[in-house]
């Protein structure tokens, strides 16, 4: 560890600055190396026809993210298993973004892992998380709101023991965290159409629970959230408009996992719903999208998610970006000023 823990800021921005440099430092190795393999993106037939120049750029970004993630964190934070928690579900949810990435670039299509495997992975990774987080990270299976309202989600659980080790199943609050850590992670994954846009606001979010996390006197994770922040910095480098490399669902999937993770670990699951609002309502413009289509034959929006719909409008791509940016901005800011009310 490096750093001073007296002083948990300075260890924050510490892990910012050291995953920025990580980042930035490997990826033009990294983006090399997928040209010479030949490992590019494959853009969507039915998305905007601008978008067709971006055919064959390098993706899996969130490779060399994620080493700049974990590699900060790890030099930077005192370890402790709510750190390794987190890092774990963030490394899981990326592992399986990889696989997903990697199926789509060998099938040279832009649809990866079915819906099916992916879920499945998901709930893999959601069972294996939650059970240790509550079992021994001592998260309580309640749902807090801002100003200190709280809803039980513990009435229905089930104990068993594992050798002398007793294990608590609260089933309501498991359906929450699935929920929660599988819609974040894929909320995230549809942000990332645009140039820019995925990583910037998910370093926005990345930075409000960095504040959150240091807020709650989680130093840990503060540092994490920071080193996430930061990840997404030097990555931005790269992928700021025109892109030279794409995140990929190795990046999306794990900072959408490492965002609802933290929100989980520190009981922040509903400020975390305000804070990573723009992605909630990338989400629901999909989910809106497929349920008129299917239910009257019309579409809502020109196309979805509701970036391109702004994009089919004739707004420049930079200017859906940077304005996304703003809003994710405002999100993060009610986010933090509501987690001032409890």
């Amino acid at each position: 560890m490096i750093g001073n823990p007296a002083y948990p800021t300075y260890q924050a921005f510490l892990a910012l600055g050291i995953a920025a440099v990580i980042t930035a430092a490997l990826m033009p190795l990294w983006i090399r190396l997928l040209k010479f393999e030949g490992i590019g993106q494959q853009v969507r037939a039915d998305g905007p026809s601008r978008h067709l120049v971006k055919q064959g750029t390098p993706t899996m970004g969130g490779v060399v993210i994620l080493i700049g993630v974990v590699g900060a964190s790890l030099l930077v934070a005192r370890p402790s298993f709510q750190l390794i928690l987190a890092i774990g579900a963030t490394l899981a949810t990326g592992a399986l973004g990889l696989f997903d990435d990697i199926s789509s670039v060998s099938h040279g299509r832009s649809l990866g892992l079915t819906p099916r495997a992916k879920m499945f992975g998901l709930t893999v990774i959601v069972v294996v998380f939650f059970t240790l987080a509550v079992n021994f990270c001592g998260v309580r299976p309640v749902v807090v709101f801002p100003g200190g309202f709280e809803i039980d989600l513990g009435a229905l659980t089930t104990t068993f023991m594992v050798g002398r080790t007793p294990i608590s199943i609260p089933w309501l609050y498991f359906i929450f965290v699935f929920l929660l850590l599988a819609g974040m992670s894929n909320a995230v994954n549809l942000t990332d159409g645009l140039d820019g846009l995925a990583g910037g606001t998910s370093m926005m979010a990345m930075l409000v629970m960095a504040a959150i996390c240091f807020l709650s006197q989680d130093a840990n994770l503060a540092v994490f959230c920071a080193a996430a922040a930061g990840g997404c910095i030097g990555f931005l480098w790269f992928n700021a408009y025109p892109a030279s490399i794409f995140m990929g669902d190795t990046g999306s999937l794990a900072l959408g996992g490492g965002f609802a993770a933290v929100a989980i670990l520190t009981n922040t699951e509903i400020i975390s719903l305000v804070v990573g609002g723009l992605f909630i309502i990338e989400a629901l413009s999909v989910m809106i999208q497929v349920v008129s289509f299917k239910s009257t034959g019309r579409r809502v929006f020109l196309m979805a998610p509701i970036h391109h719909h702004f994009e089919k409008l004739g707004w420049a791509e930079t200017k859906v970006v940077i304005r996304f940016w703003i809003i994710s901005a405002a999100f993060g800011a009610i986010g933090l000023a509501l987690y001032f009310q409890g």
